[in-house]
């Protein structure tokens, strides 16, 4: 059975003969594209590296949208607090409707 796996919301694949993980839907080795925009909502990161419909979160050491992936996506506070999956999901949507006063879940910065 072929290892396999998410790179930011794209299926990927452990390819023997190269040694290399690889996206499913080209065969691009990962370490040549690992920049790719979102699998799941398209946006690409931001300039500090951010996921692309986080943007940068007030407060939050590290985050992870999931990428279409909810049980995967997760959030560290800077008091060290760790929320992953559902919770995760419901600080980022909590959160992005009190910084940016949007409407409705997630969205980028400035939108």
């Amino acid at each position: 059975m072929a290892a396999r796996g998410f790179h930011r919301g794209h299926a990927m694949h452990f390819d023997p003969a190269s040694k290399a993980w690889r996206y499913d839907d080209d065969n691009t080795a990962v370490a040549d594209a690992p920049d790719r925009a979102c699998g799941h909502c398209g946006l690409a990161n931001t300039p500090e590296g951010h996921d692309g419909c986080l943007g940068t979160l007030r407060e939050v050491t590290n985050a992870c949208c999931g990428h279409g992936r909810g049980e995967e996506a997760y959030v560290v506070l800077d008091d060290g607090t760790r929320l992953a999956g559902v919770a995760a999901i419901e600080f980022f949507q909590s959160a992005l409707v009190s910084v940016r006063g949007a409407a409705t879940g997630l969205g980028r910065d400035g939108a």
